[in-house]
């Protein structure tokens, strides 16, 4: 397993990414900690030129399609995947309904035990694999895979009725969603 980190070579191009949490544990059933995601995607955004061109939020994991202005693109998933970590964890750990809050607590904590890289908890995993889309082709496909992932997994019948993804704003061909979309 490579430990290197993202090997994102051209930075300004497109990349389709998936974030799993640890162990595919279903941690954004709650809507909470789904909007941590959503606010620190759109503060990359506001404040690291991180253009997002597709995304969705299930419940284990999240899809992109991102890529950068004038800043690092592999910087700011990085300072996107610590911050979200710290902050969803710390969400978990506050939460008085969680009613799974000491089983991944202690499964985020197994994790960061088993990882150098962590000081306590590890909230994703370290196995992304960062995909260059090089091709219109390629792009659209990995946009329709992003898309289409609440449709198999049953949670809506139409991609657009999915509140967490940016197939409405495709559907609408307008952002009108909860990120700000940079239409391919």
């Amino acid at each position: 397993m490579d430990t290197g980190g993202y090997k994102i070579r051209n930075q300004n191009e497109i990349h389709f990414l998936s974030f799993a949490v640890v162990g595919w544990i279903d941690v954004f059933t709650r809507k909470e900690y789904r909007d941590i995601v959503v606010d620190s995607l759109a503060f990359c955004q506001e404040s690291k030129t991180l253009r997002l061109h597709g995304w969705c939020i299930m419940s284990s994991h999240i899809h992109l399609l991102a890529s950068s202005g004038s800043y690092d693109l592999s910087g700011t998933l990085r300072d996107f995947k610590k911050f979200t970590s710290k902050e969803v964890v710390g969400a978990i750990k506050s939460n008085g309904h969680e009613s799974r809050k000491e089983w991944m607590i202690e499964m985020f904590r197994q994790a960061g035990g088993t990882n150098s890289r962590n000081t306590d908890y590890q909230f994703w995993q370290q196995d992304n694999q960062p995909k260059e889309c090089y091709s219109p082709e390629f792009t659209i496909q990995k946009l329709n895979y992003i898309h289409n992932n609440p449709v198999k997994a049953g949670i809506v019948d139409r991609p657009e009725e999915y509140l967490y993804s940016s197939a409405r704003d495709y559907h609408n061909k307008k952002n009108c969603g909860l990120l700000k979309i940079a239409f391919i």
